[in-house]
């Protein structure tokens, strides 16, 4: 697998580009901003993109759909039940970046979707509680899990549609379940593994 990080934007999210080493083919998950230095990555490193990947709604996860949507012709995907915050400035937190509405979705997503890109299997866990349309990517057995889970902290959980309840229950049901040697790629700071946050992230012990 190709992976690459990249920070973007005034909250400095992660946006992800992995890739297929055979093809070549990739996928993009959030990108969130500077839509131009993404692009510009990507045609460096020659992948060719098959899909966009929203982990979930927030304006700074799904801030340069539309310039990354344009520049390579492809799907932006993201769970049904994150739709209405693609359409509320509000809701999307996008009025505090001074945002509208950003570009819509194309296809959504639900729990056991499996997408493939080159010799890349994507599986969608739904993982609510950040967002009701919050979800987890298992891309070989590598977790990239947006707000839900991060190294020593989970995603907030007082915007519209957050559930501190639910984002527990996603992280223990759907995350935890996984090998402590799983390596987790989270929307916002460094990775970490799945053994370290079942042993020292607080708000799971």
């Amino acid at each position: 697998m190709l992976l690459e990080r990249i920070e973007v934007g005034p909250f400095i999210s992660n946006c992800y580009l992995v890739a297929c080493p055979e093809t070549r083919e990739a996928v993009i998950i959030d990108p969130g901003a500077e839509g131009k230095f993404i692009i510009k990555r990507v045609r460096e490193l020659g992948l060719k993109v098959k899909y966009i990947i929203n982990t979930h709604a927030h304006i700074d996860h799904v801030g340069a759909n539309g310039d990354v949507k344009d520049a390579f012709n492809v799907p932006i995907l993201v769970h049904s039940a994150d739709l209405p915050l693609y359409r509320s400035p509000q809701a999307s937190t996008a009025l505090f970046m001074g945002q509208g509405q950003t570009a819509l979705p194309d296809q959504t997503l639900q729990e056991g979707d499996v997408l493939e890109v080159g010799t890349l299997k994507i599986k969608v866990l739904e993982t609510p509680g950040h967002t009701p349309g919050g979800i987890t990517l298992d891309i070989n057995g590598v977790l990239f899990s947006g707000d839900t889970l991060f190294a020593g902290s989970i995603g907030r959980t007082d915007f519209p549609g957050g559930s501190y309840r639910q984002i527990i229950k996603s992280i223990k049901d759907k995350i935890l379940i996984y090998p402590d040697d799983t390596e987790v790629f989270p929307g916002h700071g460094p990775p970490t593994t799945v053994g370290d946050e079942r042993r020292y992230n607080p708000f799971l012990t």
